[in-house]
């Protein structure tokens, strides 16, 4: 029985990190700095609105660093915090559940419940 901490602790989690976009950007990061161009570019579809406001977010509940350098035109880097980067593990497990699902969908290996 899960307990009403793990809960709130899994839901909080989810509410980090849980969207297309959140998500990817993470694992992006994981490489090492980018800067903007490079993470948009990497990105793909993303628009530069929605880039912008996922990076904030990120910033704000501490898990990407943000270094503006003042020069022309303004350089602007985004790196993991030691506590983004603590999300790799997480990450690979929910890679490997991932591939492990779609592998069990292909075969039609569906449990009963």
């Amino acid at each position: 029985m899960i307990d009403d901490v793990q809960k709130y602790l899994a839901e909080m989690t989810v509410k980090l990190i849980g969207d297309r976009w959140k998500m990817q950007i993470i694992q992006t990061l994981m490489d090492g700095t980018k800067r903007f161009g490079e993470l948009k570019k990497s990105l793909g579809d993303i628009t530069q609105k929605v880039l912008t406001s996922n990076l904030r977010m990120l910033e704000e509940k501490g898990l990407v660093i943000r270094k503006v350098y003042a020069q022309i035109p303004p350089r602007v880097e985004y790196t993991l915090t030691s506590v983004g980067y603590a999300l790799k593990p997480v990450i690979d497990s929910m890679v490997a559940w991932g591939a492990e699902y779609r592998e069990n969908m292909m075969l039609g290996i569906k449990e009963e419940f």
